[in-house]
């Protein structure tokens, strides 16, 4: 089977879709559990492209440190005219050195310029169109590295900058990073001559392919993202993919390639404002691009009962404008009901039937009422195959910020006196599984795992944010992944989402199940917990086996 995508502008004219290794196919559809995504951006540990300056930080987001006021970009991002200023931008930052190798990498471009380079990216050789750089870690044993373009000429100017390591593939296995051709005599295939075909990091294609499914929605750029038409979507021309949360995303091609490589069924999530023939065009790319034995697991926009995005505040204005409820909260809650099942009858238009769809409607953990009125508001239940929830053990907010040791922070998550420890978050599921039940609905988790995270520390190293990075790199919590997830399944869940790819630790949380996509699944223990259960509990539920 072949898949062809226009990518132009990319260097990229045709991409064609090797199928997978069989055994990867076979695990994956038999895994129990789905995994999210990151957003793109050039700190991203998953590393999930092999041209690194997929996730950089767009020249328009680097004004005015890397990028001068008066530079004037074209429609895909690129500086057309330089106006004697300098286009600049990041392509890695604070990136653990293990994630990608050191060494010679070769930078493409089209136009006549010339880029320099910074960080930790030096400049070895240049010619037209074409330079090699070196590129290791710094003496903080972690990657960053920036290029400013300083000259290009106007009527050809530098675009379509592509960064590609020195190592590749064998041709029979897309899963493994290989330093050279001795790796696989005959079948060798080097990244900078294969990565318009192979696109995607083998190290990233390895973690993704034991899940059964893959949850864009940080990748697609959700959260607080405004887009409401089709033309505004992100697109396989634009510079990067990268940048803030108003711009950023992966393009839907790009979202439908992976689950092809991996034969996972795409999780997508549709962004709040999409007007309806947003996603009747999203729907159709689904249906001409995805292979057929996928299937498509649609969501309305992600937590929107959480009034800190704003796809919260969102749903609430139009539910008030609806007249809903005379509550703003209620209306929101029956607004994103609403629109949900508006979305999926688009969906059931172009796909002939809601049979090849996992419709999924979604409420809050803790909160009955959000999944009763979700689910009932104009027999919304009706419309959906799945009802999913978002369970985190982390003890709670207050007690976390007064840790002082390993002992303590292992101690909210297991003593019941903390209202979300392991058995009273369980507790949680037990209710809300008795609600899907009321509904006929299974229940999911379209994100789940620790949440040990202190919101009020305003750098990394502040106390008591070293002693969540040990628990999260312990033994002990592999063992409590494998206590939740073993309870998720007597509660009755069914596919389990976790949160999240691999990720750095910082402030803001420790939520990869790795530190970075090439991390010895040996210091990994959370990673571990989650394979191991993948291999020791094949998915249970009535119809999940394909």
């Amino acid at each position: 089977m072949s898949l062809l995508l226009k990518h132009i502008g990319l260097g990229i004219a045709t991409v064609c879709v090797a199928l997978v290794a069989p055994l990867a196919m076979a695990s994956n559809q038999n895994s129990p559990l789905a995994t999210n995504t990151n957003e793109l951006t050039e700190d991203d540990s998953s590393v999930p492209f092999i041209d690194l300056f997929r996730a950089a930080l767009p020249f328009e987001d680097a004004r005015p440190w890397l990028t001068g006021a008066n530079v004037q970009l074209d429609g895909n991002g690129w500086p057309a005219r330089l106006n004697g200023q300098i286009a600049g931008t990041r392509f890695l930052s604070n990136l653990p050195a293990p994630a990608i190798p050191g060494g010679r990498y070769t930078v493409f471009y089209d136009g006549k310029g010339k880029i320099q380079y910074g960080g930790d990216a030096k400049l070895v050789e240049n010619a037209e169109g074409q330079d090699t750089i070196e590129l290791f870690a710094g003496s903080d044993n972690k990657f960053d590295a920036t290029l400013r373009i300083t000259e290009s000429d106007p009527n050809n100017y530098v675009r379509n900058i592509r960064i590609l390591p020195p190592d590749g593939v064998c041709a029979n296995n897309p899963f493994k990073r290989v330093p050279n051709a001795s790796a696989c005599p005959g079948n060798y295939q080097a990244f900078v001559q294969n990565y318009e075909q192979q696109i995607f990091n083998p190290d990233y294609l390895d973690y993704m392919k034991d899940f059964k499914s893959i949850r864009f929605m940080n990748m697609s750029g959700i959260n607080n993202n405004p887009q409401s038409s089709w033309n505004q979507r992100q697109k396989v021309t634009d510079a990067t993919w990268g940048g803030n949360q108003t711009s950023r995303g992966a393009p839907i091609e790009i979202q439908i390639e992976l689950a092809n490589r991996v034969n996972a069924n795409p999780w997508f999530t549709i962004h709040h404002a999409a007007d309806d023939n947003y996603v009747m065009q999203f729907a159709q790319l689904v249906k001409q691009r995805l292979r057929p034995n996928l299937k498509p697991h649609i969501e309305y926009s992600n937590e929107t009962w959480n009034f800190i995005f704003l796809q919260g505040n969102y749903v609430r204005d139009m539910g008030m404008a609806r007249r809903l409820d005379t509550n703003k909260n209620r209306a929101g809650y029956r607004y994103y009901s609403e629109r949900s099942v508006e979305i999926f009858r688009i969906w059931e238009q172009v796909f002939g039937g809601s049979q090849r769809l996992v419709r999924i409607l979604s409420g809050w953990t803790i909160n009955e009422e959000v999944a009763e009125t979700v689910l009932g508001h104009k027999d919304a239940y009706k419309h959906a195959d799945a009802f999913a929830i978002a369970p985190y053990f982390f003890g709670d907010h207050q007690s976390v910020q007064l840790v002082r040791n390993l002992d303590e922070t292992f101690k909210l998550m297991t003593d019941d006196q903390y209202r979300y420890s392991i058995n009273n978050v369980l507790a949680f599921i037990h209710k809300q599984k008795a609600i899907a039940d009321k509904y006929g609905l299974p229940l999911m988790a379209y994100e789940g795992g620790q949440g040990l995270v202190d919101f009020k520390t305003t750098n990394d190293m502040q106390m008591p944010n070293p002693l969540l990075y040990q628990a999260n790199r312990h033994p002990r919590m592999g063992a409590l992944y494998t206590q939740f997830l073993e309870g998720w399944k007597k509660e009755g869940g069914t596919l389990f989402a976790h949160y999240s790819s691999p990720r750095t630790y910082r402030r803001y949380g420790s939520w990869g199940s790795k530190e970075y996509i090439t991390q010895p699944l040996g210091q990994a223990y959370k990673h571990q917990a989650i394979l191991n259960f993948i291999r020791s509990r094949p998915c249970w539920w009535a119809g999940c086996q394909q």
